[in-house]
């Protein structure tokens, strides 16, 4: 049984993505059909910021931009042992300015 997500809650999102040259996070690179770009994945390390009516969750960036996930989306899951331990930084060096940052719009990347 899975604990619900509450606010404050690390969450970790495996975004696709494509570019003519994947970083060093890139994971799982493939070529695309035409050859000239690559289609690849990076794990993105957001934390909750709130939980929807709906079931929806609200997760923030490090620079403050929010997306609206659904909560079982297979992209979406919390941080194991390793990740929690050794990539802590990433959770924790979030900017402060949510308040000001309250009356931008959100962005969806649910599916």
């Amino acid at each position: 049984m899975m604990k619900e997500w509450q606010a404050g809650d690390w969450a970790v999102y495996r975004k696709h993505k494509s570019s003519t040259s994947p970083g060093h996070r890139a994971q799982l690179v493939n070529p695309a059909s035409s050859g000239e770009t690559y289609r690849y994945t990076v794990e993105k390390y957001w934390i909750v910021d709130r939980v929807l009516a709906n079931g929806s969750l609200v997760l923030r960036t490090r620079r403050g931009k929010r997306h609206v996930i659904t909560a079982d989306d297979y992209n979406l899951r919390r941080p194991n042992w390793f990740e929690r331990l050794f990539l802590r930084k990433r959770f924790t060096d979030f900017q402060p300015c949510v308040a000001e940052q309250a009356s931008h719009p959100l962005t969806s990347t649910s599916r």
